[in-house]
């Protein structure tokens, strides 16, 4: 796939409406857009909530607004439970592929079936949808055993985690599939921003690398492109080793950072790979910005990138264009601009370009 400036979102809206949200979506960023993940709509739609259904001893506490795992609950046979259900699904050889055991239901993404009936209604196929699950180590990290410590540290709960999410893109891709030509998953993983701090210092990347690889082989058994979206700076080198097609970052305020990488992501263009520049700002910032000037921001990074000795060619063929960031924390109001101003990006450097 050659994207050449194709538009396309990150995950979170803030909107109370499903409908409308998916109304935002699929008419600004027509030929890729995506299911809206709805925060505002309570708990269930939170970025680690909304992927936990089916992990065994998982506790969500919605007095105290507050998930984590009970690693001292009796879990033995739901654990087992769920390594069958994950042999008979994945394996390698003789697996169903059938993921529907780890399906997210209406109850924790609203936004995904007020989706599916738009694509459902839509006369013919889109060229192209995105669809989005919270990474494992975002996840792993960020939510906690009964002893508020991140189940990351815990190996079984770790594994557990990297293969449920696997199974979740999976589920979303096989729903999707049949309304488009080409699926993106995005595996969102906010957290690698952290990567390499002190706050993270026993993390290895070779488990990083290792736990989005797993993801990413998922992404790939149904044929869909399995994107990586960090909002931050981060050593941009992992995403490209774990085997990602599309590195999303932000362009915005970082889009210097990988040019740091330039051998790495030479490699990654070179094979096919694509960067996702997320060059429209997710702030109040938006409130000032036109497409002129995220058009100017955009050249100035891609030449940046262009001057470490990539081709800028190949550099525009292999491009997507999105927000930095999700807009569910931002205002209704602001949220459409972004969305308002990647589409008309989108469609301004493939008209300038010949795209």
């Amino acid at each position: 796939m050659k994207p050449k400036f194709l538009g396309t979102a990150i995950g979170s809206m803030p909107f109370t409406d499903p409908d409308y949200a998916v109304k935002v979506s699929t008419t600004t960023i027509k030929d890729c857009p995506i299911w809206p993940q709805l925060p505002r709509l309570g708990m269930n739609e939170q970025m680690e909530v909304q992927y936990s259904e089916g992990l065994p001893a998982v506790v969500r506490d919605y007095e105290k607004g507050r998930m984590f795992f009970d690693t001292e609950s009796d879990y033995f046979d739901d654990f087992a439970t769920f390594y069958e259900n994950y042999m008979v699904a994945m394996d390698p050889d003789d697996g169903t592929g059938d993921c529907s055991v780890m399906a997210i239901s209406e109850e924790f993404s609203k936004g995904f079936y007020a989706m599916e009936k738009v694509l459902k209604a839509n006369a013919g196929k889109l060229p192209c949808v995105k669809v989005q699950t919270t990474g494992p180590c975002s996840f792993a990290l960020t939510i906690v055993d009964e002893n508020k410590r991140a189940i990351y540290y815990n190996d079984e709960f770790r594994d557990l985690i990297t293969k449920a999410m696997a199974m979740k893109c999976r589920w979303q891709i096989q729903r999707f599939k049949p309304f488009a030509d080409d699926v993106i998953c995005f595996i969102d993983e906010p957290i690698l921003s952290a990567f390499g701090s002190s706050t993270y210092v026993s993390v290895k990347r070779e488990d990083v690398v290792a736990m989005l690889a797993e993801v990413i082989d998922a992404v790939h058994a149904d044929g869909a492109l399995a994107g990586i979206h960090c909002c931050g700076n981060t050593e941009w080198s992992i995403l490209i080793d774990a085997g990602v097609d599309i590195v999303n970052f932000d362009a915005f305020e970082y889009g210097h950072t990988i040019a740091m990488y330039a051998d790495s992501v030479k490699a990654h263009l070179e094979r096919g790979g694509m960067l996702a520049w997320g060059v429209v700002p997710t702030s109040e910032i938006i409130r000032e910005q036109s497409v002129e000037t995220l058009e100017e921001q955009l050249e100035n990074v891609m030449d940046g990138l262009a001057a470490q000795g990539i081709d800028k060619q190949l550099i525009m063929e292999q491009a997507l264009i999105t927000p930095s960031c999700g807009t569910g924390s931002m205002s209704p109001e602001d949220a459409e601009k972004v969305f308002e101003l990647t589409g008309k990006l989108s469609a301004r450097m493939k008209e300038k370009y010949g795209f």
